[in-house]
C-alpha cells in the first residue's frame, strides 16, 4: 500500500508541476487557453488527489507536521506556493507581478522537493 500511495503522491506532484508550467507560459503569453474549462478545473483535481496521498502517506508512516520538522516545512511551503500560484495565474494585477510570482512558486516547489527527497528542512545544508 505504501508503494501505490508514494507513486500516484509522486506521479501527481510532476503533474501538479507541468500544469503550473504549462498555464504560466499561457499567463506569459496572455492565451485564451486559461479561460478554458478544462484548465480551471483539471488542476483542481490533480491538486486534491495530491493532498489525499500526502495525508495517506502521513498516516501510513506516521510522521505529522508539528511533530516533523521536514514535513512541517513541507506544509508550510505547500502555503506559500499555493499564494504565490494564486498570484501567478489569478490575483496579480501586472504582467510583472504575475510572472515573479510563477518564479516565486517554482523556487518553492523546488524547495518542496528537496525537502521531499532529504527528509530535512534545510536541504541545501544537507546536499
Amino acid at each position: 500500500m505504501y508503494t501505490l500511495l508514494k507513486t500516484i503522491h509522486m506521479s501527481t506532484a510532476v503533474l501538479t508541476l507541468m500544469s503550473f508550467l504549462l498555464r504560466g507560459v499561457w499567463m506569459l503569453r496572455a492565451s485564451s487557453m486559461l479561460g478554458r474549462r478544462w484548465v480551471r478545473i483539471v488542476p483542481h483535481v490533480i491538486d486534491a488527489i495530491l493532498l489525499a496521498s500526502a495525508i495517506a502517506l502521513m498516516v501510513q508512516i506516521r510522521q505529522y507536521p508539528g511533530t516533523q520538522a521536514w514535513l512541517t516545512a513541507k506544509v508550510v511551503a505547500v502555503v506559500i506556493y499555493i499564494v504565490f500560484g494564486s498570484v501567478a495565474l489569478k490575483r496579480g494585477r501586472t504582467k510583472v507581478m504575475r510572472t515573479t510570482a510563477w518564479l516565486g512558486a517554482l523556487a518553492v516547489y523546488a524547495y518542496i522537493l528537496m525537502v521531499a527527497l532529504t527528509h530535512h528542512p534545510m536541504p541545501f545544508l544537507k546536499l
